[in-house]
């Protein structure tokens, strides 16, 4: 028996005229983008919000707007006053620290705290505790411990922040490294060392003529010698600490006031300080 074509087979064969095109086949269509994957959906979506916010916030503010300015200007003060910039003045006695630190304060702006000043001045105050060893250290030449000598720094330091300053020239301080190292970890490291470096007999000289007007206790002969002795046996390794890290600029001071001042302001232009 003959078997069955299959039915496929008996379809007869179309005939393709001349002028038919076979027709390309027909691309997969896309898929629509949903609502919420559209860019531009998106940036609406975005700009909506941030415009809502807006909005909130000025209806908080509406009746306070000054204090809402005031707030917002008062945290970005208190950022831009987070940490001092302080300078070490050092020298011997009689290099010219106090002269140099006046012109700076008149000229750029520094606050200008010297150490002995402090001292002396809380050596005067009524009911100090502190007044009877303070001044039997500086008449003997000797270092005031460092616990008063700080406090007093921190708390002036703490005063002229307060009202805006952020400039501070520290004259005569650290005379000692553990000073240094707690001043650092308790107010603010130092950004600089300015050192004064005079010679001995010419720092001498300038004392003695000082001292027939100063009226200090410290500006004779015997306490001009133990004065010195202590600066190179104390505070000459300070200088030698913050050199080794790169923070020490020495100006030579035997010279005319106008020329060291000259020095002094290149070495802060150095660091960014002026």
């Amino acid at each position: 028996m003959r078997r069955a074509r299959p039915l496929q087979n008996l379809r007869p064969a179309r005939t393709i005229r001349f002028h038919e095109r076979p027709i390309p086949p027909r691309p997969p269509q896309q898929q629509p983008t949903p609502p919420h994957k559209r860019p531009g959906r998106s940036l609406a979506v975005v700009a909506a919000l941030a415009l809502g916010s807006s909005l909130v916030s000025l209806l908080y503010h509406k009746d306070q707007p000054s204090q809402f300015i005031e707030h917002e200007n008062q945290q970005v003060m208190s950022k831009q006053e987070e940490q001092p910039h302080v300078v070490f003045v050092l020298g011997g006695p009689g290099a010219g620290k106090g002269t140099q630190c006046a012109r700076l304060v008149k000229d750029h702006g520094f606050v200008h705290l010297s150490a002995g000043d402090l001292l002396r001045q809380e050596q005067q105050r009524p009911g100090s505790k502190a007044g009877a060893l303070i001044k039997s250290c500086i008449a003997e030449g000797q270092i005031v411990p460092q616990e008063i000598t700080i406090g007093l720094l921190k708390t002036a330091i703490e005063e002229r922040r307060a009202a805006g300053a952020s400039l501070f020239l520290v004259d005569g301080f650290p005379r000692k490294m553990d000073q240094a190292h707690t001043f650092e970890e308790q107010v603010v490291p130092c950004e600089m060392v300015l050192f004064l470096d005079c010679p001995e007999d010419v720092m001498r000289e300038r004392l003695l003529e000082r001292g027939k007007t100063s009226g200090r206790a410290d500006d004779n002969a015997a306490a001009i010698t133990k004065r010195f002795r202590t600066f190179v046996e104390t505070s000459m390794p300070v200088v030698e600490y913050y050199e080794q890290h790169g923070k020490v600029e020495a100006v030579t001071c035997d010279r005319g006031v106008d020329e060291v001042y000259a020095d002094v302001e290149a070495a802060l232009r150095k660091h960014g300080l002026l």
